[in-house]
Formats: structure tokens, sequence, C-alpha cells
């Protein structure tokens, strides 16, 4: 039977003398009981600061809010706290206002390639639809601290509905992912809506949900809600780990709802300075993950957002974690290093080099080990010239899927979509007087 661990208990009845594990366990009762403050964060959690830090945290919280779950903070390590990765995520720091003059309020220049209320373009066939600007938490690395700062701000249908409008009117986009905010903090109701406008739209492929809340609140993730979700497929769901830490026991329980479901699962990590900038803290996270069912799919260079200097790497630190990955564990766990590039340039892969050099018909790589080979390249390879006149091309273009074959013979009697009951020879005598034809086949 599943009970309080001793830092739940402590926390839950500090907020609610009357809790049960019950209320621990429901995520409205997680969100009305939302750290917001420095003081209730002092008395929740125990830890005290000196009068002039408190000072400092509170000009940070005046410019970029606090807000931590009671379930988030029953994970930081009170102990070691100042080097704790869950307290780095979550709490403020004085460093969030050194300002530098490359920071950017929108780094991604998401508002300029906004079409729609609410709708980033970038990409030729998708689109990013901002939802909701509502999180279960304020992440400190978080890279659009310009939107989610607003109180409780969630778009109504007739705004939303603009948004989708755009979706329908332009046929190339064949893949939505849903963000923010974080789409699972809305309604089951109100995201239902929003899915089925989406699916009702004929070249919409497929739909993506960006969610943290099996990290920073697992328990949203309801039966409720993934019974929803099914009536939606095809869906793809990406969360948000950064830490080995964080892949507890709820999380592991909300993962396994929405596999379980049939959702495809992947994971977008940040490589964050003091978190988790370690290939021993990435492998063993990828790890997790994958046992978990989830794929690790991108590992972000943080943004150059607002007050986040104190979180970015040198890019050579996550070239030099992905170096031992690729090779040192299965493929699948290596996610892929990008960097999301100043002034909307997308994200732009940046990996270890293995091709060393090439000629005009031989390369040289190199493995994980070191070990250097040559590949050589084909001599008589005919390259087919492409002038776009698709109708002339000798491939074979047909694109769409192709006809199942018609089950013959003794197949076709094993074929439940084959009525016959008998395969029988043209020559036979017997059916020759059936059918009045009193000769025989020559």
């Amino acid at each position: 039977m599943a009970i309080f661990n001793k830092e739940q208990r402590i926390i839950a009845e500090r907020l609610d003398t009357d809790v049960v594990l019950k209320n621990w366990k429901d995520w409205r009762w997680q969100r009305k009981h939302i750290i917001k403050s420095i003081q209730d964060f002092e008395q929740i959690s125990g830890i005290q600061f000196e009068q002039e830090e408190r000072v400092e945290l509170e000009k940070t919280v005046q410019r970029f809010p606090l807000s931590i779950t009671p379930y988030y903070l029953s994970l930081i390590d009170k102990e070691d706290y100042k080097n704790d990765p869950i307290f780095k995520q979550s709490f403020p720091s004085p460093s969030e206002l050194i300002m530098q003059e490359w920071e950017m309020e929108d780094p991604l220049a998401e508002d300029k390639d906004s079409p729609a209320p609410f709708i980033t373009h970038r990409y030729p066939d998708r689109v990013l639809f901002h939802v909701s600007n509502v999180c279960a938490m304020y992440c400190r690395h978080c890279t659009r601290k310009r939107k989610v700062g607003d109180k409780d701000f969630i778009p109504d249908k007739q705004t939303l509905l603009k948004g989708i409008d755009y979706i329908r009117k332009t046929p190339q986009v064949r893949d939505v992912l849903l963000s923010g905010g974080d789409p699972f903090m809305l309604s089951d109701g109100y995201l239902d809506w929003i899915l089925g406008e989406l699916q009702s739209i004929g070249h919409v492929e497929v739909v993506r949900i960006g969610t943290r809340t099996p990290v920073v609140l697992p328990y949203r993730v309801t039966d409720d809600i993934v019974d929803m979700l099914k009536q939606h497929q095809p869906l793809w769901i990406n969360t948000h780990f950064n830490h080995p830490r964080e892949v507890t026991e709820s999380a592991r329980v909300a993962l396994a709802k929405l596999a379980d479901a049939g959702f495809p699962l992947g994971n977008q990590s940040v490589l964050l300075a003091g978190v988790n900038d370690c290939p021993r803290i990435i492998k063993k996270l990828v790890h997790k993950l994958v046992q978990n069912r989830v794929r690790p799919y991108y590992l972000y260079q943080c943004d150059l957002s607002e007050g986040l200097s104190h979180f970015r790497t040198p890019v050579g630190k996550g070239i030099e974690i992905i170096e031992q990955l690729i090779g040192h564990t299965s493929g699948f766990a290596v996610p892929t290093y990008v960097i999301d590039a100043p002034g909307g340039g997308g994200k732009i892969p940046v990996m270890p080099n293995y091709l060393i050099s090439w000629s005009t018909n031989k390369v040289i790589l190199r493995n994980y080990e070191g070990v250097i080979t040559a590949y050589k390249e084909p001599d008589s390879y005919e390259p087919i010239f492409c002038d776009r006149n698709c109708e002339d091309c000798t491939l074979q273009l047909k694109l769409d899927e192709a006809q199942e074959y018609e089950a013959t013979g003794i197949a076709s009697l094993l074929s439940d979509a084959d009525e016959r009951i008998s395969l029988v020879p043209r020559s036979l005598e017997r059916i020759a007087r059936r059918n009045g034809d009193n000769g025989r086949d020559e």
C-alpha cells in the first residue's frame, strides 16, 4: 500500500494538517498548494536563508516568479540544497538578474514568426501552437520567461480558433506541436476540444504535445486524461527530464500510463551548468528514460534567454557528452545535441565529427574508439539528374501505399478475406457435368 515518504509527510502536514495520501496525489491539491514566496518556501521546506541572501532572492522573484509544486519540492536534498539539481531548476537565483548584452527576451524569434495568434510557423510542414501560458511549475531555465510568467493566462476558444483557422487554411502543415506553458495544465475538456478541432483538419497527420507534468506534477497524468487522449491518435508526447533524480516512482507511474496507452514518448533535455553537465549524469538519465519507454530525443544547448547565463555551458561540453554516449550505449538512447539558433534559425545539430576526410571515391571515418577506417565509394554510380520533371523520372514515384497482393492457391483458402472453400481444376469432368458441358478441356 502506497504511503507518504518522510519528506512528503513533513511538507504535506505543513501545508495542510488534515492531508492524507489521496490529497497529496491529487494534482488539483498540488496546484492549490504551490509554493510562490520565499517565506512560504522557508516555512515548508525548512531551509532558511540569511537576511542578506533573502533580500536578493526577493528582488529576483519580483522579476521572475517563484512557483514550485509540493511534489517537486519534496525531491530537494535539504542537506546539500545549494548543489541539488532539483533546487537549482526550481528555486530562483540572484544570477537571473545578471543580463548579458547578447541575451534576448525572445531569442528564438517565436513572436516574429507568428502569422496568427499563438502560432509559430518556422519549418515548412509544421507549426508550434501555444495553447496556454500556464505551467505546473516555473522552471528557472525556461526559454519563454516572457510568456510563462503571465498569471493563469489561458487563451479562450475564440482566440485559439484563429490559430486553428490558420492551420486549416495552410495545407502544407502536417504536424502540429502543442506547447505553452503546458498543454496538460488545461482541463481535460478544453484539451479534448483543441485536439478534436485539429483532428478534423484533413492535412494534419500528427499532433505532438510537449509537457513537463510527468517531471514536476506526475499526478496530472490521470486515467481520465489518458482515456481522452486515446481518442485522438496519432498523438506523440514529449517530456522534459533533465536529471536522473527526477525519474521517481511517481514519474514512472505517469510514464507507464502514457506508454501503455500507445503514445510514442520522447524526451527533450536542456544542458544546464551545475545540473547535468556531466557525461555520467546524462548517461544515467538516458538509461532511465529508455527503461521507462521514453526515447531521448533532443539535448538542447541552453538558449540565450534573459537571465540564463549561469546555466549555459560551452558547446564543447555538449559535444563531449555526446562523444561519451555514441558507441558506449544503445544508439536509440543517444539524443541529438542541438542549438536552437538565435533569431529563429531553428534547431541545428551539433555532433562529434566522425568524417575525417574524403576524396572522389573514398571517405575516411573514425569510430567511437578512435579506430580510423576507409570506406570505398562506388566508381560506377550514375546519379539521376533531377530537373523537377517528375512525370518523366525513371524512379518509381508512386508514393501511396502499395496494394497488398491477392492471395492465390492454398493461401487463398487460408485467407479470411477469401470466401472460397475449394480450388477446382478447370478440366475436372465432374464439374463439367454440373455445368452441362459434355466435353473435356483439350
